[in-house]
């Protein structure tokens, strides 16, 4: 689900889980594994990234329809623990999406450090209230960390998803990169962050990070409403009603 290869100080982690890196119960658990070991390996900085196409299309939810509302809890636990692995691991992490980047998709770039985009047909963008799903705390909350404030309403209650231009004017991605130079570029990011002293990075993002953390656990009881409300049977409907509008 996950390849890696090494790069001198760097790690590169390629999504590699079917033709859309939907997220998944095991992807998530996977993403989780994968980070919280590179925190504690000798890897300076890594780049998470795609093997070509589509970075991720967000949650599987044609297979969270079919595990049924059982699974809901679980996988929202799965869902956390991957956005907390990557949000709060101590080392740089640049994110370099060769296409789209949607919804739980959009949130897993911006949970990087550094958010890179090929130019291309890729969209990028969180479509979850037009699904009809509650953003889980953590989800909106990185949004928050991204997107420059005056668009931040948009992005959240809009729905759209934005070519790459745009993205980039409204801080989902930081730079726009020709497609044939993504990887090269994205690595190049994370060598000058890899230079920086461990220590000073490290106690640099925990400053940074610092505000999300305060907010999330300003919101436990919101977040036990949010996963209510995805088990509850409305949810499951609008869930069924989108994939048969837009899924197949």
């Amino acid at each position: 689900m996950i390849h890696s290869e090494i790069h001198g100080d760097v790690t590169v982690f390629r999504l590699a889980h079917g033709k859309a890196n939907a997220l998944d119960f095991e992807l998530c658990r996977a993403l989780r594994d994968t980070f919280e070991s590179f925190a504690s390996s000798d890897g300076k900085a890594a780049v998470l990234t795609d093997e070509g196409g589509i970075f991720s299309a967000g949650v599987d939810l044609k297979r969270l329809l079919q595990d049924g509302p059982e699974a809901i809890d679980a996988f929202l636990e799965a869902l956390d623990a991957a956005f907390r692995a990557l949000a709060f691991c101590p080392k740089p992490i640049v994110g370099a999406a060769s296409g789209h980047a949607i919804a739980g998709g959009c949130v897993l770039l911006s949970a990087c450090d550094r958010r890179l985009m090929a130019d291309g047909k890729g969209r990028i963008g969180v479509p979850e209230l037009l699904v009809g799903v509650p953003f889980p705390v953590l989800a909106l909350e990185i949004m928050r960390e991204v997107v420059a404030r005056p668009h931040l309403a948009r992005v959240i209650y809009g729905g759209e998803t934005f070519q790459v231009a745009d993205a980039a004017a409204l801080g989902l991605v930081d730079e726009v990169v020709a497609t044939g130079e993504l990887q090269a570029r994205a690595i190049e990011t994370a060598q000058k962050l890899a230079a920086i002293p461990e220590a000073s990075f490290r106690l640099s993002k925990a400053s940074m990070r610092s505000a999300l953390s305060a907010r999330l656990d300003a919101q436990t009881d919101l977040e036990a409403d949010i996963r209510a409300a995805w088990n509850s049977q409305a949810t499951q409907d609008a869930i069924q009603a989108f994939v048969n509008a837009t899924l197949g």
